[in-house]
């Protein structure tokens, strides 16, 4: 029997300001997921770091800096290998340049995350963001 086509691994960006953090929502939503962090599939040439810049732009429009990797799993409902990548925004304004592939684009507040994303997010993620949203809120900006 001929090995099983392997998944490609997949770069999500975390991209917070302001104690907001940036969603897309799929056109197309995978079972279990609507809005979601932009991500998308690692090429063979890249690491998840120049994939989450790549992605959060495709899906976006925004221009990040990757700062560093928040940590990876095998997603509980896509059964892929994700990598969570801190980034910062760099120029431009988030849009929505593809309807094809994006329905919207959110800078979503702290306070209203559950809402959109009802069951968290993988739990160093959820410590970064939680953090890095309490420290904004003492500070006054991320």
């Amino acid at each position: 029997m001929p090995p099983r086509p392997t998944q490609p691994e997949i770069a999500a960006a975390v991209i917070i300001n302001n104690s907001r953090l940036l969603l897309v929502l799929r056109a197309v939503p995978e079972p279990g997921l609507t809005w979601q962090l932009p991500a998308g599939k690692v090429e063979n040439h890249e690491t998840p770091q120049e994939a989450a810049v790549r992605e959060a732009e495709e899906e976006t429009g925004l221009r990040v800096r990757a700062v560093n990797l928040l940590g990876s799993r095998v997603h509980p409902t896509t059964g892929r290998l994700i990598h969570y990548v801190l980034c910062t925004a760099v120029a431009e304004t988030a849009h929505r340049p593809s309807a094809a592939e994006i329905a919207g684009v959110a800078w979503v507040p702290y306070a209203q995350l559950p809402a959109f994303v009802p069951g968290g997010f993988h739990a160093p993620v959820q410590q970064h963001i939680d953090q890095a949203c309490s420290t904004a809120g003492r500070e006054g900006a991320l």
